[in-house]
């Protein structure tokens, strides 16, 4: 279920996604970007954003891997926007 409210947890997950664009990245590799969240809390957020059309996900062993969308925004445009204005209000850059 998607909510109206953007934690900052959440944003700082996104940001390093989208630092790394159109790289594929483990939990660990973006846990090395935002160190001050937690593995459990990285994955959730990342498992959110893959429910919402706004990360792919690559289904491979040892560890799935991850990256921002190209469609992000045409899949759930809202949610994006969100995401920006939150990046624009906690003063966190998001730009690739």
């Amino acid at each position: 279920m998607e909510r109206n409210e953007v934690s900052m947890h959440e944003l700082k997950v996104y940001a390093a996604l989208k630092k790394r664009h159109s790289k594929w990245a483990t939990h660990a590799d973006i846990y090395q970007d935002v160190a001050d969240v937690s593995p459990r809390t990285i994955r959730a957020h990342v498992l959110k954003f893959v429910r919402l059309g706004l990360v792919d996900q690559a289904e491979v062993f040892p560890a799935h891997r991850y990256r921002l969308s190209d469609k992000a925004e045409k899949r759930n445009k809202g949610y994006v926007t969100r995401l920006e204005t939150a990046a624009e209000v906690f003063g966190i850059e998001v730009s690739p």
